[in-house]
């Protein structure tokens, strides 16, 4: 007994639509190879500010809060970019934008400034964004971007004059905080005297880092749960700077009082590591109560957020 083989008639496809087929497989896989190659260009062209980050900035006091930015920012990043429907950017504005950002880079790295380095690295990193994606992905993850600026603190150079005022500033106040309570306190510049001990507040101690860490991490905060909200963003963005001060001044007056009644060594101690980690939760604690202080506010007068 023999099989009979039937043939299965397919329809056939027509030039025109074969064609078009594959000319857009061509395209996709063009659109592909272009994507791989800036991407590898990019991982190219960031590695050795990456690997002057790690090494200069996140091993200090003033940068240990990069890792936090990138693991954060990283994932704000992704999360803006889903579903963002991408359509390439005019050439002579990549152009134009792109200059600036690499003379920022070639500046930064020939002087050794690793901020103005990597502040130019993710202005480069946006134009290429806008080239790929347009305007629309740009203005879209303007926050993302901005955010990982704080990746590297911003060099002494640019701060150093309000980092000495507000030296100057806790000094006085600290001094008038605890003559007000009591104690034998006197200050000259920016060293403090309480008792027989004398203690200099050196730049670490001003508040810049705390101020640029709750920056960086209020500004998240604020992103996430506000965004949609202007004014009640607003009201806690101009919080930020206040928060950070007077909590610093606060650590400034304890750290002089454990040194008063339980000696330098104590308070240049573990002490002194531990009151800079309590005192940065404190002011993201401070900065979440005056968040929920407003929306009761806000919803004792019934007026919008």
């Amino acid at each position: 007994m023999t099989n009979a083989l039937f043939p299965v008639r397919v329809p056939a496809i027509p030039d025109d639509a074969a064609a078009a087929a594959r000319r857009n497989g061509w395209r996709g896989w063009r659109v592909s190879a272009t994507y791989w190659f800036l991407a590898i260009a990019i991982v190219l062209f960031l590695l050795p500010v990456a690997v002057a980050m790690v090494r200069e900035s996140w091993s200090t006091e003033q940068g240990a809060q990069g890792p936090l930015i990138l693991a954060s920012g990283a994932w704000l990043l992704a999360h803006e970019a889903r579903g963002l429907r991408t359509m390439p950017g005019r050439p002579g504005i990549v152009a134009a934008a792109l200059l600036p950002a690499a003379l920022a880079v070639v500046f930064g790295r020939v002087t050794g400034n690793l901020w103005v380095d990597w502040a130019g690295s993710l202005g480069a990193l946006a134009v290429i964004l806008y080239a790929v994606a347009g305007g629309a992905a740009v203005r879209r993850l303007w926050f993302p971007l901005l955010y990982l600026l704080f990746l590297v603190p911003i060099p002494y150079a640019i701060v150093g004059p309000l980092t000495h005022a507000r030296k100057l500033w806790l000094s006085g106040s600290a001094v008038d905080l605890l003559s007000w309570a009591g104690y034998d306190v006197a200050y000259g510049g920016t060293t403090l005297y309480i008792d027989q001990y004398e203690l200099l507040i050196a730049d670490a101690c001003a508040g810049m880092n705390s101020l640029f860490s709750l920056v960086a991490i209020g500004g998240f905060y604020i992103y996430l749960r506000h965004r949609d909200h202007l004014r009640r963003a607003i009201f806690l963005a101009v919080m930020l700077a206040p928060v950070a001060v007077f909590t610093n001044l606060l650590r400034v007056v304890l750290l002089m009082l454990v040194t008063r009644h339980w000696g330098d060594a104590v308070a240049q101690g573990v002490f002194h590591d531990a009151i800079g980690m309590v005192m940065f939760a404190t002011m993201l604690g401070s900065l979440v109560a005056l968040d929920l202080a407003a929306a009761a506010l806000t919803k004792r007068r019934g007026t919008p957020a």
